[in-house]
């Protein structure tokens, strides 16, 4: 009789110290996406810092350019009106966030576009610094977005397994939403001279 009992009492310690190590381990993983959408965030705040030292500087050389810059400055502001947090990420409102980013990086390209037209501002050292600077924060975006989603697979994918999917389900662990290709980009942009 002892003996049963103290191995029913070991076979419930096991399965309460392995639903704890499951339960630890998916909101470590929690975490690690949350912590990568903050990433993702600080870097889109970065260009949005950016953008209005790039604008002042383009203004100077091409203050005719007034619908460009307004565009840029406008989608600066739309894009950070939109807060998403990590916990409330759903698919709508990341592909609404990032429907605004998209706003911002096509004015932006525009407002690059224009330098092309003025040989001097080309020459600005301010505006060479911050070009560079932006071009850093694009990459760092894509890095930042490529490990947001590593992050969320590894997550949905475990919360989706046997037997974690369980204690996903009663401990309220959701699905995190990816970012995706924004519409259009599967074609290549058309060059002509």
């Amino acid at each position: 009789m002892k003996k049963s009992i103290i191995i029913i009492l070991a076979v419930v310690a096991i399965l309460v110290i392995w639903a704890v190590s499951v339960y630890n381990g998916l909101v470590t993983m929690d975490e690690n996406v949350t912590g990568q959408w903050a990433n993702v965030e600080t870097q889109y705040q970065r260009r949005a810092d950016l953008i209005p030292n790039l604008v002042n500087t383009v203004k100077g050389y091409a203050s005719h350019e007034k619908e460009t810059l307004e565009g840029v400055v406008e989608a600066r502001s739309k894009a950070t009106q939109i807060k998403v947090d990590a916990d409330g990420l759903t698919p709508e409102k990341l592909a609404e966030y990032q429907k605004a980013q998209g706003a911002v990086t096509s004015a932006l390209g525009k407002l690059l576009a224009i330098s092309e037209s003025y040989p001097d501002l080309k020459a600005n050292q301010n505006f060479l610094e911050l070009q560079a600077q932006l071009e850093g924060t694009e990459n760092r975006i894509n890095v930042a977005r490529k490990n947001f989603n590593d992050a969320a697979q590894s997550y949905n994918t475990n919360i989706r397994r046997f037997p974690k999917n369980i204690f996903a389900g009663m401990f309220g662990f959701d699905k995190k939403a990816y970012f995706e290709a924004e519409e259009g980009t599967e074609k290549a942009p058309k060059v002509e001279f």
